[in-house]
């Protein structure tokens, strides 16, 4: 009579029903482990927060998307990306930028507004999973042009999960929580869920950004040393002037990408007709 299982062999031969167990190299495994680091993180974040314990839900959700945001590079430096790591950071997405902000931000506000502020909250959520959907089919897309991949379509995710956090971070500051704020927070939730979803192009920096000018690195060392000693020493004044400074920057954006789209298109003009196209009156 066969018996249930296969044999196992630890060395990796083939078993009597063909299939091979192979050893996996270390580097392959971590950035999969950050990974469910991230998702722990998230859902921690979620449990401290109906927990009533709002900074460190807060700090553990912004965390999770630290490590969220840097899994997929390790993974590209250590030479081990793979069909399951990017299936494992796409189901973290969904859990560290949608669900875990919007948990965190309805037990700490948006529950005071009732039904509506559910609403929002879940709204958020989808919003985030939509926009995650269309990035993953974006990248895959072979006739997007390469300049594209310097903006993203709509504020990313981590962008987003951060940017929903703004009345938790301004709560933290002393601003009052009532009614008509949970309300207020409400409505700017919901706007940065059609942000998410929204076509607006928003620099990302990821083709042109891969060298920096000689003469900037030393200042933008400093700055980055600046910014992270301001989070360390006012934490929440400096993820709101964050969260801030990103809504102020996404209409230059807009005009930035749109300088690029006119210069792509004379350039495309110049190359098939070889001369450039006359300027408007």
């Amino acid at each position: 009579m066969e018996t249930p299982f296969p044999p196992f062999d630890p060395h990796g031969a083939p078993t009597r029903h063909g299939a091979k167990i192979r050893d996996i190299p270390l580097r392959m495994m971590l950035p999969n482990l950050i990974t469910v680091l991230a998702i722990c993180a998230g859902l921690s974040g979620i449990r401290l927060a109906f927990e009533g314990r709002f900074e460190i839900a807060v700090i553990m959700v912004l965390l999770a998307a630290f490590l969220d945001g840097i899994d997929g590079r390790i993974a590209r430096m250590l030479k081990a990306t793979s069909k399951f790591g990017e299936q494992m950071d796409s189901l973290a997405d969904i859990v560290n930028f949608g669900a875990a902000p919007a948990l965190v931000l309805y037990a700490y506000l948006l529950d005071r507004a009732g039904p509506i502020g559910w609403t929002a909250a879940l709204l958020f959520a989808i919003a985030c999973g939509l926009r995650l959907a269309r990035f993953n089919v974006q990248i895959a897309d072979p006739d997007r042009p390469a300049w594209m991949a310097d903006y993203f379509t709509g504020v990313p995710a981590p962008a987003g999960a951060v940017l929903v956090m703004l009345p938790v971070y301004l709560g933290f500051l002393g601003f009052e929580a009532n009614l008509f704020v949970a309300y207020l927070s409400c409505a700017y939730t919901v706007i940065v869920a059609v942000l998410l979803v929204s076509t607006l192009p928003v620099f990302s920096g990821k083709s042109s950004g891969s060298k920096v000018r000689g003469d900037v690195v030393f200042p933008l060392i400093l700055v980055a040393v600046f910014y992270v000693l301001m989070l360390s020493s006012f934490t929440w004044e400096t993820m709101a002037a964050t969260a801030v400074a990103y809504l102020l920057f996404l209409p230059f954006s807009v005009k930035l990408y749109a300088r690029r789209l006119q210069k792509e298109r004379r350039a495309a003009d110049i190359a098939k007709t070889g001369k450039a196209p006359a300027e408007e009156a």
